[in-house]
C-alpha cells in the first residue's frame, strides 16, 4: 500500500485563513500542547519566496514503513536488527514486548496513514482524546529526526552524510495502488532506507521551513 507525506507550511497566509483547511487539527494540537506545557503551533508571517501551498514531500511502501519501526525498537531495546523481507508478526511482538519505548517513539507511535509532526521540540508524543478521535498521537520533527538518526546506522545509513532523498511524488497516490519502487536499489533494508530517506527529508524541511508533516 502507498503511503504519502504532505508538509503544510504554517504560514498565516494559511492558518489565519477563514478556509485552512487544517483549522480544526491545528486547534486540537495548540490544546494538546499548552495542556502539555508547551508552546503552541509556530505560525510564521509571510515573506516573499513563501507560500501557503501543501505539497508532498515523500512517497513509501506502508509496509517498508512498519518495517523501519521494527528496526527501530530492535535497535533500541539492544536486539540484533536482521533484516526481513515482509511484515510477519514479529513486529506486533515487538509492539507488544516493548509498548512503553512504542508509546514513546515519535517514530513509532502513530496511527496508520494518520498522526501529524509539528516543528515544536517535546520528549514523546502527545496523545488526547481529540488527537485521537481526529487522527493520532501528535509527534515532534525534532524528535522524530532525533530517532531517525539514532536508527540510521542499523540499516546501513550515515545519518551525518545521508544519500540523497528521493523525489517527491508527482500526485497523490491511492491507498491500494502500488508504492514507489526505492531509488537505491535493492538488497537488505532497501525499504526501510527508501523510507528513512523520505521521513528525513520531510523532517529537515519541517524545521527548516515552518512546516508540519501530514500522513496523506
Amino acid at each position: 500500500m502507498a503511503c504519502d507525506l504532505w508538509l503544510v507550511p504554517l504560514v498565516d497566509v494559511l492558518c489565519h485563513s477563514p478556509d485552512n483547511p487544517f483549522a480544526d487539527e491545528l486547534a486540537d494540537f495548540d490544546r494538546a500542547l499548552t495542556d502539555a506545557g508547551l508552546p503552541t503551533v509556530p505560525i510564521y508571517a509571510y515573506m516573499p519566496g513563501m507560500t501557503g501551498d501543501v505539497a508532498p514531500v515523500a512517497g513509501f511502501d506502508y509496509a517498508a514503513l512498519h518495517l523501519l519501526r521494527r528496526a527501530y525498537l530492535l535497535s533500541i531495546s539492544g536486539l540484533p536488527v536482521e533484516p526481513a523481507e515482509r511484515m510477519d508478526g514479529d513486529y506486533q511482538q515487538l509492539l507488544e514486548m516493548f509498548e512503553e519505548a512504542a508509546q514513546r517513539s515519535h517514530l513509532v507511535w502513530h496511527f496508520d496513514h494518520a498522526g501529524a509532526y509539528v516543528p515544536v521540540d517535546f520528549p514523546h508524543p502527545l496523545v488526547t482524546d481529540a488527537l485521537l478521535a481526529g487522527g493520532g498521537p501528535l509527534g515532534s520533527s525534532q524528535g522524530l529526526l532525533r530517532e531517525l538518526e539514532a536508527v540510521a546506522p542499523a540499516i546501513g545509513i550515515d545519518p551525518t552524510n545521508p544519500p540523497a532523498a528521493p523525489p517527491a511524488p508527482v500526485r497523490p497516490t491511492s491507498l491500494d495502488e502500488p508504492a514507489e519502487t526505492p531509488v537505491h536499489g535493492s538488497g537488505p533494508f532497501a525499504g526501510e532506507r527508501h523510507v528513512w530517506l523520505g521521513l528525513h527529508a520531510a523532517a529537515t524541511r519541517s524545521l527548516a521551513q515552518g512546516s508540519m508533516i501530514v500522513f496523506g
